[in-house]
């Protein structure tokens, strides 16, 4: 066998080793119900399986109940007997029940609670409402797996309800543009994990990405052609609606404008005209508050976004505004001055309340990010907190309904366990019990600049499912180890929904090699991170929206699956455990070879030249490991090794640096 592909194949059994050995008892749940008592009395499947809803006629559900059958049938093989699901079937002795009382319109109060029950006889579900029971039928799913040669359900009582009401997935199709599909699978998994609201950034500088029959213009100039239509908008909405998922749209205003002065530049607050960005950052075109044809404007496009949008909220930025071009312009300062407005960001809610207002007619209730917030906007909007929890404090104390994506900007690269941190209401808050019902959840925001359809699902997979987590369940399931073991079943889970997190990294991988093997890169991919935060941006390259997103880091997962196995055989070997003294070296002695591989490809795959050094460092780092467990201390050049590999290589590094000085002893 070819050694880079056995040594492979070693380190996938010793990384699902540890994740599956250590957790055979407990079920693959995320997120993790309100109360769960695992019976042992399981039920096991056949392709007998009978499934009877008992309610109010119910469509969606009908219809998530026949996708639930198909996705048992796929897991298993089986030819199942019975193939949709409706309340009008008459099945005699059914195995799965699932009784509910109401159908639950689609808002931020709708319940979602259910209680399921397992046993070898049979399997009861209920909920107040029908969306209880697709959250049921999710946790169900979960339990499914397989003993004795034989798939079952694990057998357990399950009593659940989710913690926050809003549970949010953002995701920007203005910076790269997002086709339907894309939102289709991603809002499926959405419902895998219990989030409940999509919220779907529509304009920025960079693109206006929704029709606008009432002002063409705005999507004929402002998006290179790249939009949604009326129609595809309907079906999006349906399609999620249908899945329990309400869905909020983005305008951005008065700030991240350029795609709406492109083809009206007098709104903007200095004179065209303009173009639709190609660079990523914060921009001066900004609409121009005084300007009162503005507001007749806005109410002939709220009024067809109405027609539009089902639900009862419209987020509307309000975020970075720089604020030049009104410092530049002498009417706007006249009219502070004379309406005593003391400053930009009295203008900014000065126009936020006449945006309101028109809402408010239009039967909209205004979102808005936390630069917004201002005691004279009246209490029913939403603050939408990004820049740290102290606005989100300040919101709540304040009356004002708030909600969380500080902490969960899953952009940024950052692991699985920093986003599962942090809490939308932790102890640490001062507010009062009253003040605190006014968080209504968080929202994972997935910005575009540095994804493209082919990359967002690695960006937002797996590690949305642990943010869910963090909305769903109780405060107290916070134990991270015990987060990872259930994360990478569930994720593994998430492509049977059509979700390519691991699937397009394989094809990026061959085009990168140009059709040559691709094990020693994946190896190598495997070991790599991106840098994390915004530094991507400050690197060699200059990033627009043209540029290629093909490269190592858009290969490489935001999270390192080998580095955090690496990260645990370092601890068991600290702590005397002689399998794991054997296993470390074997871990990176694969890396010796890849070098030469890479650089051997490289003569008929030149986008592997930038890749080359990390593939060196790596090499270092395992002739490193292998001295270093020989002679039972660090050699003198450690430290050198380690900051050479640390130094980022096509805006990657490894991911068990860390570990590796935390294992020689070295202090930084």
């Amino acid at each position: 066998m070819n050694r880079p592909i056995y040594i492979i194949s070693l380190l996938i059994c010793i990384a699902t080793g540890y994740l599956m050995a250590e957790n055979t008892t407990k079920p693959n749940l995320m997120p993790w119900p309100r109360s769960v008592t695992l019976t042992g009395n399981n039920y096991t499947i056949t392709k007998d399986f009978s499934f009877a809803l008992k309610g109010p006629a119910s469509q969606r559900l009908n219809d998530y109940s026949a996708r639930f059958l198909r996705r048992l049938a796929g897991r298993t093989g089986l030819f199942l007997v019975q193939k949709y699901v409706s309340p009008d079937s008459v099945i005699a002795n059914p195995v799965l029940t699932a009784t509910y009382d109401s159908i639950a319109p689609l808002s931020i109060s709708m319940n979602e609670s259910y209680t399921l029950s397992v046993k070898a006889s049979g399997i009861q579900l209920h909920a107040v409402s029908d969306i209880g029971i697709m959250r049921g039928l999710e946790t169900l799913l979960q339990l499914f797996t397989a003993v004795n040669k034989e798939f079952i359900f694990t057998g357990a009582e399950i009593s659940d309800f989710p913690r926050f009401t809003w549970r949010g997935l953002m995701i920007d199709c203005s910076r790269h543009f997002m086709p339907v599909s894309v939102l289709k699978r991603n809002i499926d998994g959405m419902a895998a994990v219990k989030l409940n609201v999509f919220h779907w950034h529509l304009t920025d500088d960079q693109g206006f990405r929704v029709e606008c029959k009432s002002f063409p213009a705005l999507h004929e100039k402002g998006s290179d052609g790249n939009y949604f239509t009326h129609e595809q908008v309907r079906e999006v909405i349906a399609y999620a609606n249908a899945r329990g998922i309400r869905v909020v749209p983005e305008f951005d205003i008065p700030g991240h404008t350029t795609s709406w002065v492109v083809s009206f530049p007098e709104f903007a607050s200095a004179p065209g005209p303009y173009q639709i960005e190609r660079k990523w950052g914060v921009f001066n075109p900004t609409l121009n508050p005084v300007n009162e044809d503005l507001y007749v404007f806005f109410d002939k496009f709220f009024a067809e976004m109405r027609e539009l949008f089902n639900d009862a909220y419209i987020h509307i930025g309000g975020d970075e505004n720089n604020g030049k071009q009104w410092n530049n312009n002498q009417q706007i300062k006249d009219f502070i001055t004379a309406n005593n407005l003391k400053d930009n960001h009295g203008l900014q809610t000065w126009f936020s309340k006449r945006i309101q207002q028109l809402l408010v007619k239009h039967n909209f209730i205004m979102m808005g990010w936390d630069e917004i917030l201002h005691p004279d906007l009246p209490k029913n909007i939403v603050v939408h907190s990004w820049r740290g929890m102290k606005y989100l404090e300040n919101a709540a104390k304040q009356g004002y309904m708030t909600v969380l994506s500080n902490g969960y900007y899953i952009d940024l690269c950052y692991h699985a366990s920093t986003h599962y941190l942090v809490d939308p209401a932790p102890d640490s808050l001062n507010l009062s019990p009253a003040e605190q019902k006014n968080i209504l959840g968080g929202e994972a925001t997935m910005w575009a600049e540095l994804i493209t359809p082919e990359t967002i699902d690695s960006r937002i997979w797996p590690r949305t499912a642990a943010i869910a987590e963090r909305f769903w369940s109780a405060k107290e399931i916070r134990d991270v180890n015990d987060m990872y073991k259930r994360l990478l079943p569930v994720s593994l889970r998430l492509e049977e929904l059509g979700l390519l997190h691991y699937a397009n990294r394989d094809m990026m991988m061959r085009r990168v090699t140009n059709g040559q093997p691709t094990d020693a890169l994946s190896l190598l991919v495997g070991i790599l991170e991106p840098i994390k935060g915004y530094t991507r941006h400050h690197e060699k390259q200059s990033f627009i929206t043209i540029s290629p997103y093909t490269r190592l880091a858009d290969i490489c997962a935001p999270e390192s699956d080998f580095g955090r196995e690496f990260a645990y055989t370092v601890e068991k070997y600290l702590s005397g455990n002689l399998q794991a003294a054997a296993e470390l070296p074997r871990m990176l002695a694969a890396f010796e070879e890849i070098p030469d591989i890479l650089a051997l490809q490289a003569e008929q795959a030149p986008m592997l030249n930038e890749i080359l050094p990390a593939a060196d460092n790596m090499k270092a780092l395992a002739k490193l490991l292998h001295q270093f467990m020989h002679d039972k201390k660090a050699p003198a050049e450690a430290k050198d090794i380690i900051e050479k590999a640390r130094k980022p290589v096509a805006e990657t590094t490894p991911a068990i640096l860390e570990s590796m000085e935390k294992l020689l002893n070295l202090t930084r």
